[in-house]
């Protein structure tokens, strides 16, 4: 399977989240997701193996861990226009980020806390984004 594939099937997987119920630090669809359960469920669509993901806590000051473990799953770091697939992490406030997975030009899937649900629709203005990554294997 090609790269840009794999990184439909991930587009495609988050989308099928869209309502599931917000759960902080939430992994199982059954029983709710936070936004690396977002992006953990719908990366296992392509990737082998379990996906490792590092502790944390609703604040934090850097994303070191993600970014190792992103390349242990062959996410490798993109700039430039986004790809259905790829992998952002904003920032959302003082030292809180926020993962979403880019379903089109538009549109990301993410877990909303707020609206206790997965949604989609576009990026809010007010985010910086500080992390783009891509499958590329």
């Amino acid at each position: 399977m090609s790269p840009a594939e794999r990184r439909r099937l991930i587009a495609e997987a988050a989308e099928r989240l869209v309502d599931v119920p917000f759960r902080l630090g939430g992994r199982d669809r059954a029983h709710g997701l936070d936004c690396v359960g977002v992006v953990v469920t719908a990366l296992a669509a392509c990737v082998d193996g379990p996906i490792a993901v590092p502790p944390y806590a609703m604040r934090r000051t850097h994303l070191r861990p993600f970014d190792r473990r992103a390349e242990e799953h062959g996410l490798q770091p993109a700039s430039g226009r986004r790809a259905a697939g790829d992998i952002l992490v904003y920032r959302v406030g003082t030292a809180q980020f926020h993962a979403a997975i880019v379903l089109d030009d538009v549109r990301i899937v993410h877990a909303h806390a707020g609206l206790r649900r997965v949604v989609s629709g576009p990026v809010p203005s007010e985010w910086a984004l500080v992390r783009q990554w891509r499958l590329l294997t």
